[in-house]
């Protein structure tokens, strides 16, 4: 039986501030109802074709070879050496693998541990938006103060006035994703440079997601702003394995820092999860040697998916805004006549069959994404078909 407060005694909610601030994943929520109606799921980042056989067959090896047990907190030295070499190759950056990186389980560890590190309660976090649902619950849960700053479409640029302004003796990070989710922006060296001046000048730290860095198009080209002159000591480098192997259900990121930073981050990550899986961190040293010719064939085969869906949805009347990185598609949903997105995402999935999220999930003010929503491409040409066919019962 549940104790009763005495007679005068204020009853307390029965949890916290911080669990009262956010709701659960609206991302996770459409998947649910997907699986309800039987829908096309095009709302959830995962892939629906396999990981590479190669990587496949690392992880099987690994486990019948009784790599079972805790790995070293921050990561199987193995895998570290893979991230170095792999991270060293793609931006010309040579980093130390015994000091400057913490394996994660996932980005999503990656990027609350690295927060945590370096965030003081009450100071500000700069977040572009629309922005990845989970970087607002991460301030809150770090007890930062989330402060937004404007992608405008088409292009998605944001205003270089506006983003000075939001500077202050407050701030202490900025976190960035490039290329983005939801968006597809990929943030060109000149917009790096000058959020990197801001953030010099400010004393501020960059906490970048570049989960998505293999996957650009249009002759659009990835930038670390780790590269960039004096930031590599005040840069927070986030990726994982999830979404360039297709194992999103894996969750083995990491966190790439100078090694202050990173003695910070290892602590919050050792008391959030302990550890990354062993053997999924053995496999992962072989996902990240895999030979050039296939991040090429990776990012072409998603360009093909990216046109295909986007050739798609403009025939079902959606105005898209056409991505040049990472495998989402965000649409204006003006011409459909509903009065807002969710009312329009739960009839796609209820009445149509196709599964998308709505754009109001990915704003601070909902206001501004009621008429947006966004589609995943990470899907094999059936999949994108057979959500093609349905969406153009639209049009009738």
């Amino acid at each position: 039986m549940n104790a009763q407060p005495s007679s005068g005694q204020k009853s307390r909610p029965p949890v916290s501030r911080k669990a009262q601030q956010f709701t659960e994943s609206v991302i996770r929520e459409m998947t649910r109802l997907a699986l309800e109606h039987d829908a096309v799921n095009l709302a959830q980042g995962f892939p629906d074709f396999p990981a590479p056989a190669e990587v496949k067959e690392a992880a099987v090896a690994a486990i019948r070879a009784d790599v079972n047990q805790y790995a070293i907190t921050w990561g199987a030295r193995g895998f570290r050496q893979a991230v170095a070499e792999r991270f060293e190759r793609d931006s010309g950056l040579k980093i130390d693998p015994e000091r400057e990186i913490t394996v994660c389980c996932g980005a999503t560890d990656a990027m609350i541990a690295s927060l945590l590190a370096v965030v003081d309660p009450g100071e500000e976090v700069l977040i572009f938006e629309p922005f990845y649902e989970n970087y607002g619950p991460d301030t809150i849960i770090s007890g930062s103060v989330p402060r937004f700053v404007a992608l405008r479409p088409p292009e998605w640029k944001f205003d270089p006035g506006e983003l000075a302004g939001a500077f202050n003796e407050r701030t202490r990070a900025v976190i960035l994703n490039t290329p983005n989710n939801p968006t597809g922006k990929v943030f060109t060296r000149e917009e790096l440079e000058f959020i990197a001046d801001l953030a010099k000048r400010h004393d501020a730290y960059v906490l970048t997601d570049e989960i998505y860095q293999h996957m650009v198009y249009d002759g659009a080209r990835h930038v670390s702003i780790a590269t960039l002159p004096g930031m590599r000591e005040r840069t927070i480098t986030i990726n994982g394995m999830s979404k360039t192997y297709s194992v999103t259900g894996w969750r083995v990121g990491y966190a790439i820092a100078p090694p202050e930073i990173t003695n910070a981050v290892r602590k919050m990550h050792d008391f959030i999860t302990v550890g990354a899986a062993a053997p999924l961190q053995e496999a992962g040293a072989t996902a990240l040697r895999l030979p050039e010719s296939y991040y090429c064939r990776l990012c072409a085969e998603y360009e093909r998916r990216r046109d295909r869906l986007l050739a798609g949805l403009e025939r079902a009347g959606f105005q898209c805004f056409r991505p040049r990185g990472a495998y989402y598609v965000m649409t204006d949903i003006s011409g459909f006549g509903f009065p807002n997105d969710v009312e329009f995402a739960r009839y796609l999935v209820q009445e149509i069959g196709v599964a998308v999220v709505p754009g109001s999930s990915f704003y601070s003010n909902p206001a501004a994404g009621r008429r947006q929503v966004r589609f995943a491409f990470c899907k094999t040409d059936a999949t994108l078909d057979e959500a093609v066919r349905r969406l153009l019962k639209l049009k009738k």
